[in-house]
């Protein structure tokens, strides 16, 4: 049993999907899976693992910023030998080509994180997205908008921001980083694609625009936790998908 997970062995899908919120682990797991059983509840960061369309799927919340989420992921990489992580969270919209509850896959994650620092000794790692994952998920997605109808969210494929401050000291910092095509700003991403690379693995973010930091509209705590299901289904089919 890993330290923070402390799940047995087979107890974790190859498959994993990331949310933050061990709450929407749950409520994921609930929805979208079936046979769904808790397998861990350490420090009260929720796991579940279950089957959709028959395959295996875990779900496992990494809580909040980089620190944490590399806690539970590399113990999901090197001691439950999970191929696959996609994380499915929220992020804060910097540009107003976004909306609220749009979606966006990204393809890579910039930072102000000294967690890449350190490990390069200074050098500016680039953290990227598995191309197998992004390809699968931006061709789910663009099969899936008919189904949403006019009313679905727009799904926008390019680069977050992973910041380590969720009250930044010096938001102007974040907004310059619009000019060069970031869209959205987080708190794991990037820690996830480096380790991801670091282990051999595949990893991807996902991530639903919860709140606007251009104009101000927000969702509320229940719906960031029970409501974001465009993007968990996305990451199911493109986790899944044949020759995965």
């Amino acid at each position: 049993m890993s330290t923070h997970i402390g799940a047995a062995p087979g107890d974790i899908a190859p498959l994993v999907l990331m949310p933050g919120d061990p709450l929407r682990a749950q409520w994921i797991a609930e929805t979208f899976l079936d046979d769904a059983r808790c397998y861990t509840q350490v420090r009260g960061m929720l796991g579940f693992t279950g089957t959709w369309q028959g395959q295996p799927v875990s779900v496992q919340g990494s809580g909040m910023g980089q620190p944490s989420l590399a806690i539970y992921v590399n113990e999901l990489f090197t001691d439950y030998d999970v191929a696959s992580v996609i994380r499915v969270g929220s992020c804060g919209a910097l540009t107003e080509r976004l909306a609220v509850r749009d979606l966006v896959i990204a393809s890579g994650a910039c930072t102000d994180s000294s967690m890449n620092r350190i490990a390069f000794e200074g050098l500016d790692y680039a953290p990227v997205a598995d191309f197998g994952l992004l390809r699968d998920a931006a061709a789910a997605a663009e099969a899936r908008a008919a189904t949403w109808g006019q009313d679905g969210p727009a799904v926008h494929v390019g680069l977050i921001f992973s910041s380590d401050s969720f009250y930044a000291a010096r938001p102007e910092l974040t907004a310059r980083m619009v000019d060069y095509g970031v869209l959205a700003v987080e708190m794991e991403a990037a820690a996830l694609y480096t380790l991801a690379a670091k282990h051999g693995r595949r990893a991807l973010a996902i991530c639903t625009v919860s709140d606007h930091i251009v104009t101000g509209e927000e969702t509320s705590s229940h719906e960031r936790e029970q409501t974001f299901g465009e993007m968990v289904e996305i990451a199911l089919t493109a986790g899944l998908a044949p020759g995965a």
